[in-house]
């Protein structure tokens, strides 16, 4: 039997509501030469049947003999798996009609790259929302901001196999919840990491999912995957180190004060440093690293202001070197929107005065 491109993987549980309009997704696409390995977690309900469903000799069910959860349900369809990539897929996602097709020429013309995703939309209660990560990426970029958070959507992945294969497992059960973050910190051992910036995929976001009701269980697991990486940077103090940035970048919670939102500062400092004294980007990526770095810092001191965990004063009295403030224009604007934040919270106290 002849091995196809690509190889859809696809855990399922429960999804007889959506897994048919993502199957139909998959159908629609360009690149017409893949499978989908669908493997049911002992579903409940008709998901098993309503993808026997669909006439399509691509496909492939298999039901699960016991209940695994969904980090070993994906590895049981990564081990079945003959393509020369493997494309990630929930069965609430839907792909857009060119993601393989695109994909598979982005791996075919970058072979440095082992791992490429995409920009992907957000439906949310009926209504498509753009994306919200970075809208520019260069591969050093992604690099960076995996130091930080997780600059991708898993289903929006495609991997090569061969360097797949070489992870043992493919996902770890122990770091479930930040899966798809931890495989993209092992495999980027093998080749580069990259994102197609156009969006591919709509991510479909609802309040069953695992990121609305696992939200602490994910950003410790995340953790974990930094205080690994921050070993080299910080030795003793990585996991210490790791804890603050899950909190205060990753998981978006407030500083309560000027101490804490001087000390992430300082932390991003050092470690963009390291980050750049390793990598030596070219000159575009240094300037969407400092740039998008920027950024995150802007956040995080309007979030303080928002709650009162900073005064005006705070927010823009603490200016870590390197961030990309002082770069012409850059600090008007951080500067501006801090402004514009304490102004709104002015506002609204008085309204309640």
């Amino acid at each position: 039997m002849i091995a196809p491109i690509v190889s859809v993987i696809m855990p399922t549980y429960n999804g007889a509501d959506l897994i048919g309009e993502t199957i139909a997704s998959l159908q629609a696409q360009t690149l017409g030469d893949f499978e989908l390995i669908i493997v049911d977690d002992c579903s409940t309900d008709a998901t098993v049947s309503v993808a026997r469903s669909v006439a399509d000799p691509r496909i492939r069910v298999i039901a699960a003999p016991v209940n695994r959860r969904v980090v070993l349900t994906r590895n049981a369809a990564f081990a079945e798996a003959r393509g020369r990539y493997i494309a990630a897929l929930d069965h609430d996602d839907l792909s857009h009609p060119t993601r393989l097709a695109r994909q598979v020429a982005y791996l075919e013309a970058h072979p440095e790259i082992v791992l490429v995703g995409s920009a992907a939309n957000i439906l949310c209660d009926g209504a498509i929302l753009p994306p919200a990560l970075a809208p520019l990426s260069t591969p050093a970029l992604i690099a960076w901001l995996m130091r930080i958070e997780n600059p991708l959507v898993w289903s929006s992945v495609m991997m090569r196999a061969d360097a797949a294969r070489k992870l043992d497992p493919f996902q770890r059960p122990d770091r479930v919840y930040a899966e798809d973050f931890d495989l993209y910190h092992r495999i980027s051992a093998y080749g580069g990491v990259a994102r197609i910036d156009d969006a591919l995929l709509t991510y479909r976001r609802h309040g069953g999912g695992a990121s609305q009701l696992q939200a602490t269980a994910m950003r410790e697991r995340a953790t974990e995957v930094l205080a690994d990486a921050y070993v080299p940077v910080f030795g003793d103090a990585a996991a210490e180190t790791a804890a603050l940035i899950g909190r205060y970048v990753m998981a978006h919670e407030p500083v309560p004060d000027r101490a804490t939102f001087k000390r992430v500062g300082e932390t991003l400092v050092r470690l963009q440093d390291a980050f750049l004294t390793q990598h030596k980007p070219d000159a575009e990526s240094l300037a969407l690293i400092r740039w998008e770095t920027a950024r995150r810092w802007g956040r995080i001191g309007r979030a303080g202001l928002r709650t009162g965990g900073l005064t005006l004063g705070d927010a823009t009295g603490v200016r870590p070197d390197h961030l990309g403030m002082g770069y012409a224009g850059i600090e008007e604007l951080i500067l501006s929107r801090l402004v514009g934040t304490i102004r709104s919270v002015q506002r609204r106290e008085r309204k309640r005065g």
